[in-house]
């Protein structure tokens, strides 16, 4: 698998254009890697995690065409993550044919939002039959703790711990042998989660790549996100049981303006605590 990140930041984006910190001025002096969209991510150019605000940006940026995307993981509903409008942007309506069909696995909150935001009004959002070949999509509802077969890959979820009132998700995805665990705005991992991911980790599943939450960076500890601390006690935990290679490569993402430092020093403070940065337009095999 290539996985691609296409936006590292928080929901504010880095810098915070609204913001005038010392990091957020030194941001903008700097530019490169210290700059930030908010959080999507796209697997060999067919599988794309979270339709965020800052994607068409994203691929202006990158010269990234989605002209090839079969298939669409939601983590979570909130609006750095989900923009209802990207749907438009590929559908009949907009003068975009000849595209196959785009699978989007997502959770019950995250189909009515999409939904929502489009105008639709049939009780079925995205579910309903109709209102699906009108979009040119086909919609799951993703529970927690399930598998599902998403083209050639193989998806589990599990549970993040993020906001109490909705169902937030992170994915465990394979294909040919190789692994992603994908789990940003998260805290630390809820026990039912652990439980799954021990189980897994049981029957063999081992993370090639981990992408988690590391929003607070250098502050205090906090619920729904995590800082560093946080961030390497989940690690050292995958470790102690197992789901981790030996070689898994780590990735601090979702990185907040307010709580992380620019590109390079923050980056050296990771290497320092052996983990790395991930930065807008990074590629990498899983």
């Amino acid at each position: 698998m290539r996985l691609r990140f296409l936006g590292t930041a928080a929901a504010e984006g880095y810098p915070d254009p609204f913001c005038d910190c010392e990091y957020c001025r030194q941001a903008r002096e700097r530019g490169g890697k210290s700059l930030r969209r908010r959080s999507s991510a796209l697997i060999d150019d067919v599988l794309l995690i979270d339709p965020g605000p800052d994607l068409h940006a994203a691929c202006l940026s990158e010269g990234v065409s989605l002209v090839g995307l079969r298939y669409c993981l939601q983590t979570h509903e909130h609006a750095d993550h989900l923009d209802p409008l990207h749907f438009f942007a590929r559908a009949p309506m907009c003068r975009v044919v000849g595209h196959g069909r785009l699978e989007y696995l997502a959770t019950a909150g995250a189909l009515a939002k999409a939904a929502a935001g489009l105008g639709l009004t049939a009780s079925g959002g995205f579910l309903d039959p109709t209102t699906a070949d009108r979009w040119n999509l086909t919609a799951r509802v993703a529970e927690p703790f399930q598998e599902y077969a998403v083209g050639p890959y193989r998806v589990r979820t599990v549970r993040a711990d993020h906001d109490p009132k909705l169902t937030a998700l992170l994915y465990l995805i394979e294909r040919d042998g190789r692994c992603l665990f994908y789990a940003t705005d998260t805290g630390e991992l809820p026990e039912e989660t652990w439980a799954d991911l021990e189980a897994r980790a049981g029957q063999g599943t081992r993370v090639h790549v981990l992408a988690l939450d590391h929003t607070f960076g250098r502050a205090g500890r906090v619920p729904g996100h995590m800082n560093w601390e946080q961030f390497t006690e989940q690690v050292a935990r995958l470790r102690a049981i197992g789901l981790l290679d030996p070689n898994a490569r780590i990735f601090a993402h979702h990185i907040a303006h307010h709580s992380n430092p620019c590109h390079e020093e923050l980056a050296a403070f990771a290497a320092d605590h052996g983990y790395e940065v991930a930065y807008d337009g990074l590629e990498l095999a899983v």
